[in-house]
């Protein structure tokens, strides 16, 4: 399963959006600095869709705003 994902670091909350199935719009309270916002994005989608943090996986845009999630 891919997610497509626009990411807001640095956010008042921790917040998901979603515009469809595969679309979300995630906030995080987490500044970009040392991957750890893009950790907590993955962590809240991991729980959103119950599932294990292993799972979850970036498979592109790490070190963007657009992300590709990927869920094993």
């Amino acid at each position: 399963m891919k997610l497509y994902v626009r990411a807001k670091a640095g956010a008042a909350q921790n917040q998901i959006k979603k515009s469809d199935e595969n679309h979300w719009e995630i906030s995080t309270t987490k500044v970009p600095a040392k991957n750890s916002a893009n950790k907590a994005i993955t962590d809240m989608v991991a729980k959103e869709l119950g599932v294990a943090k292993s799972r979850v996986e970036i498979i592109s845009g790490s070190r963007s705003r657009l992300k590709v999630i990927g869920i094993i």
